[in-house]
């Protein structure tokens, strides 16, 4: 049963593991204190790679991408108590699928194939388990990075609040291919919309309430504006560098949009900058130091956690002071976030 304390939500971490040459055991839950932030083992199950975790909307089903050069998505049902159970799995059609999204009426699961280079869609039953896939779209060409971008690498799959647009960031193409999904979930085509050359393209957040997003560069360390219109379509506005102090090598991760604020990792200097808004443009206002390659982070109530992937660790930090509260030992921990948003 759920601990009787009110402020008790559950957190999930996954891990790559040794299918990845990582030393992570999968996924791991965790009891999170609403009041002090700190964090109580749960739960764990052994699984490959499962770098990316994203919850369906209702049910207690949990989406693991496993990021392996099969590629595959596992769906794990989720105990009351925390515990985990894996239902099924099924290739995705592409090697190391890094990122998952889902239809707001868990329809269907749409998958970033990175190494493959293509974008998935499977259908869901009633049950949340994943019975077929109905589509995979193969992206093709090159960006000015002759090692990140010697091919189409997709990143994100971003479905929109009606579930019928998805949007595929593509790292090697400096790319953002939008795609219509249909009621059996086909993908069609919408736009391309292009980036400046070696940007590098990793991830996509919208502001919503606007026609703005933004997108992470994580080969040019940038922070690009983009404006949606019409909805699929993205044209540049601005880019700005994704520290505030920028210098040296940097990979960003992860951007998380957070009320008035926009917070980003950064991967070498291992830190979180935060963005304030100067109207649509996001401005550095500072960096917050973190533990080695901050991969993934979330922002849950009064809290930020921390996936630092190269430190084996998730990290707890109080939002306001950015005071470290808690670290707890993982292996090769690539993202962590809450159970239900």
């Amino acid at each position: 049963m759920t601990p009787a304390n009110d402020d008790r939500t559950l957190l999930i971490v996954g891990s790559y593991t040794a299918a990845s040459n990582a030393d992570g055991e999968g996924i791991g839950t965790f009891w999170r204190d609403g009041r002090t932030g700190r964090l109580t083992p749960a739960g764990s199950l052994e699984l490959d790679s499962p770098s990316w975790l994203t919850p369906h909307p209702t049910l207690p089903v949990l989406y693991a991408a496993n990021e392996t050069a099969e590629g595959a998505i596992t769906a794990v049902a989720v105990g009351e108590d925390g515990t985990l159970e894996a239902l099924n799995s099924l290739p995705t059609g592409g090697a190391d699928p890094c990122h998952l999204g889902i239809t707001p009426d868990g329809r269907f699961l749409v998958c970033a194939n990175y190494s493959g280079g293509s974008l998935a869609v499977f259908a869901l039953g009633p049950d949340g388990v994943p019975t077929v896939r109905t589509a995979l779209v193969q992206h093709e060409g090159t960006g000015p990075n002759t090692e990140r971008q010697e091919a189409a690498h997709v990143h994100m799959a971003v479905v929109d609040e009606t579930g019928t647009l998805v949007s595929a960031v593509d790292l090697g193409t400096d790319e953002i291919r939008s795609y219509r999904l249909g009621e059996e979930g086909e993908l069609i085509p919408v736009s391309v919309s292009a980036l400046p050359a070696g940007t590098g393209p990793r991830q996509l957040v919208r502001r919503p309430g606007t026609n703005h997003a933004y997108v992470v560069g994580e080969l040019a360390a940038s922070l690009v504006t983009v404006r949606e219109e019409p909805p699929g379509t993205f044209s540049v506005e601005n880019s700005t560098p994704a520290t505030l102090e920028p210098g040296g090598e940097n990979l960003p991760g992860q951007l998380v949009l957070h009320g008035d604020r926009l917070f980003l990792s950064n991967r070498g200097p291992e830190t979180i900058t935060e963005f304030a808004f100067d109207g649509v443009l996001p401005k550095a206002v500072a960096d917050h130091g973190t533990g080695e390659w901050p991969r993934h982070f979330s922002v849950v109530g009064e809290h930020c956690y921390v996936a630092s992937q190269s430190e084996h660790v998730v990290q707890a930090y109080e939002l306001a002071t950015w005071r470290l509260i808690g670290s707890y030992p993982i292996g090769s921990p690539a993202f962590v976030g809450p159970w239900r948003h």
